[in-house]
């Protein structure tokens, strides 16, 4: 049998307190993410401190949407351990959650702020789906949201380097990097985001967008998964909720443009 030592997933002990890679690497995706987006505020005619006011708000209202959405899909076991529901150190938040939050959140600072919500998401779409693509990192260093069992053939075959490849060696089996994948798939769509919003379409596309990209990515991938959330026995939440987001969004896109007094465009 194979001998492969993980990463350790703790970047620092001081005493008692352990700092995890994970919240190093989720920090980092979301300082850069807010430094893109308050770059971008700023030429869209924004004060500079508007998203950082945003996340203020925004960042723990998500963190929390995010556990309550995922112990609400594992009630089986939260109703059996409710000592456990708070407990967000041993793991278990669910980005449809966060997203969820974040996006409630925004639409209620908006109106308080006098702005619009669609100007707002579609200048923080590029830094949120970079977000993800960087976060995804944080599940390498865990060694979760993996897909199912693969050869290390079948790995060595994808080019990947050897740190990659002996991360997904898991108690004496290797698992797809469904956190590649989808780390890989997200930044494609930051790029393509960039590009959307040089294109001045109309507001509320360029985020639009983003929820259909990130969707089509997550519905396939999610596929792969072994720690899927259910909706039922056979239906994955994250691909139920997938479908009915890009349904939505690609409608909610195609309904806007018919309506003529909807003239506002990105860089308006």
């Amino acid at each position: 049998m194979e001998t492969i030592k993980p990463l350790n997933p703790i970047a620092l002990e001081l005493g008692p307190l352990s700092i995890h890679w994970y919240g190093i690497i989720i920090g980092t995706g979301l300082l850069l993410g807010l430094y893109i987006a308050t770059n971008e505020a700023v030429k869209r005619g924004l004060q500079k401190e508007v998203f950082t006011d945003l996340v203020l708000w925004a960042v723990p209202i998500a963190l929390i949407c995010a556990r309550i959405y995922y112990v609400i899909f594992n009630w089986s076991y939260y109703s059996q351990h409710p000592d456990e529901i708070i407990a967000i150190w041993k793991g278990g938040i669910a980005i449809h959650g966060a997203l969820i939050g974040a996006i409630v959140t925004t639409v209620v600072f908006a109106k308080k702020k006098n702005l619009s919500f669609w100007k707002l998401a579609d200048i923080a779409a590029p830094s949120i789906i970079l977000g993800q693509a960087i976060g995804r990192w944080g599940n390498f260093m865990n060694q979760e949201a993996h897909g199912g069992p693969v050869s290390r053939e079948f790995l060595e075959s994808l080019q990947l380097p050897d740190f990659i490849i002996n991360q997904m060696y898991i108690e004496g089996s290797y698992y797809h990097p469904t956190f590649l994948y989808e780390s890989l798939w997200n930044f494609i769509g930051f790029l393509i985001l960039l590009i959307f919003q040089r294109l001045n379409l109309k507001r509320g596309e360029v985020f639009l967008t983003y929820v259909i990209w990130y969707s089509i990515g997550r519905f396939f991938i999610e596929g792969m998964r072994t720690d899927s959330l259910m909706l039922t026995d056979n239906l994955r939440m994250a691909q139920v909720l997938s479908v009915v987001l890009v349904i939505t969004s690609t409608v909610l896109i195609l309904y806007r443009r018919t309506r003529k007094d909807l003239t506002a465009r990105y860089k308006d």
